[in-house]
Parts: C-alpha cells; sequence; structure tokens
C-alpha cells in the first residue's frame, strides 16, 4: 500500500476560488470585508507570514490594513491600536501576529480584541462557544484540518481519532471540534500527550491520526494502523547540506515509513500549512457577513 497524498496546496487553492467567488459578491451588495493585521517587531518568520497573509487578501480581493510596529511598542499603544481597530467599520477582522517582544502580555492583547472581530477563534468567548457548540470563529489550524478531511472523502462520523499534542492552537480545540454533535464531527477522540503511557498502543487504534507534537519522528510506521489516515500538523526544521537555506522541514510523522502503511497522508509542507491561511480569509469573509446581517455558515 502507498497512501494517496493529501494535498493541502490544491485544497487551499480551490477554497480561495470558492472565497473569492463570494468576496466578488459580497461586494455587488457593496460589502468589502476587511482583515487589519498587526505585526510588533523583527522576527523573520512572523514578518514572512505576514507577508504571505497581505498576498492572500489581495488574490481574494479582501481589504488589507496593515501595521509593522517597532519592537519597542509599549503594551498600552499596541491595546490603542486593537481598540481603534475594533471600532473601524472597513475592519472585520483583527489579526495580531503571535510571539509578541517578551515585554508584551499576549494574554491581554488578545483579551482585547472584539471577539466580533477575532478571526484566529482565540478569544475565550470564541473558545466557549466552540466547546458548547455554538456558532464561533473556529481557530485556523484546527478548521483546516477539518476541511482537508472532509474535502478529501474521509468519514469523520464514528470515527476513532487520535491527536498527538495538547496545545491551545491545535490538539485542544481540534478535540473539541471532532466530538461536536453535528455534521464532519460525530468521532471518538483521544487525546495523547507527553505523560502517556505507551503511546502507541493508542496510535494503533486510530482511524485518523493527528501529529501535532513539535517533534521529529513522533509518528513511526510501527506507530500506525494499516489503512489510517495520517495528518502531520508538525513543522521542524532538520539540517540539510544541500539546500541553500542548510535546512529543510519535516513534520512529526516519519513519511517515508508511513505512506507505506497509511492509505491517505498530508506531506511537510504543503499539507496543514496552506490550509491554516486559507481559514483565516475565510473566517474574516464570515465576519463580514455578520457584521452586515447576513447568517453565519
Amino acid at each position: 500500500m502507498t497512501a494517496r497524498i493529501i494535498d493541502g496546496k490544491q485544497i487551499a487553492s480551490d477554497m480561495r476560488d470558492e472565497l473569492k467567488e463570494e468576496v466578488a459578491r459580497l461586494k455587488k451588495q457593496g460589502i468589502v470585508p476587511g482583515l487589519a493585521v498587526i505585526l510588533v517587531g523583527d522576527d523573520p518568520a512572523s514578518q514572512s507570514y505576514v507577508n504571505y497573509k497581505e498576498r492572500d487578501c489581495q488574490e481574494v480581493g479582501i481589504y488589507s490594513d496593515n501595521y509593522r510596529l517597532p519592537t519597542e511598542t509599549t503594551q498600552k499603544e499596541l491595546i490603542n491600536l486593537v481598540h481603534e481597530k475594533n471600532n473601524d467599520t472597513k475592519i472585520h477582522g483583527v489579526l495580531v501576529q503571535i510571539p509578541l517582544p517578551k515585554h508584551l502580555d499576549e494574554s491581554e492583547v488578545l483579551l482585547a480584541i472584539d471577539p466580533a472581530k477575532d478571526v484566529d477563534g482565540f478569544h475565550p468567548i470564541n473558545v466557549g462557544k466552540m466547546v458548547i457548540g455554538e456558532k464561533s470563529f473556529l481557530p485556523c489550524t484546527p478548521h483546516g484540518i477539518v476541511q482537508l478531511l472532509v474535502r478529501s472523502g474521509v468519514t469523520i462520523e464514528g470515527a476513532e481519532v487520535v491527536i498527538v499534542g495538547r496545545s491551545n492552537l491545535v490538539g485542544k480545540p481540534l478535540a473539541n471540534m471532532l466530538i461536536q454533535k453535528k455534521p464532519n464531527a460525530n468521532a471518538t477522540v483521544t487525546i495523547c500527550h507527553t505523560r502517556t503511557k505507551d503511546l502507541a498502543s493508542h496510535t494503533k487504534r486510530a482511524d485518523i491520526l493527528i501529529a501535532a507534537a513539535g517533534r521529529v519522528n513522533t509518528i513511526t510506521a510501527d506507530m500506525v494502523k494499516d489503512g489510517a489516515v495520517v495528518i502531520d500538523v508538525g513543522v521542524n526544521r532538520i539540517e540539510d547540506t544541500t539546500k541553500r537555506s542548510g535546512f529543510r522541514l519535516v513534520g512529526d510523522v516519519d513519511f517515508e515509513s508511513v505512506k507505506k502503511k497509511a492509505s491517505m497522508i498530508t506531506p511537510v509542507p504543503g499539507g496543514v500549512g496552506p490550509m491554516t491561511r486559507i481559514m483565516l480569509l475565510y473566517n474574516t469573509v464570515e465576519s463580514a457577513k455578520i457584521a452586515t446581517g447576513l447568517e453565519m455558515e
């Protein structure tokens, strides 16, 4: 058996085309979705990610309002800018790029974002709504994973899902999304982590195995059930002298061995990553629809 590759780039591209059409329809009604992105400091990875977001907005037709603030920006200055964007009627989504410089309090900044414009889905109000199954902005990476599964024809309902990793960004929200009593959910979910005894005994039960531990080769072939669907969320740099950069990106899954046992598998890069970006645009468009009295999907 050789696994079918789940092409996150292609699925994200398909969704981008769908959003482009949706934005065009909204503009005919006088509605222009707007996203404000705030970057503090000069972290290279964050700068690159923000550049991608700007380009994504342009491609889809979303109005993009971007702020690049110096590292020495104070907590008060940052929060004041967030409040300003909360009150800006042209803006439907406010995103503060994380991580912030160490002197800034990330929790306080995230709490300052209006939950109605929290397109990252991190505000406690939106997290709470997600947990109890109410409509809310869902965190982009977990929501992107669900879209990967659904659009690849994977049956989630009744599936045994094992998630390796319990972060607030991926593991916890994804588990909550998959156990909901609603379409594209109704799974039986096990969360494993660094204190789990005999990790393989859990992963080998999984119909859908999601690796989000942040460690190379966390999942090897002997830990995977034949025919399982494997989603690799990890992004790890390892040394590679054949690359100009001196490194290459790999996931948490031993891709070459696991693809011989799985029925489907995501690559790294090109799997989950592109979906995270597209779900941010999706949430921004949904926010614009809600702000103008249209129903949230």
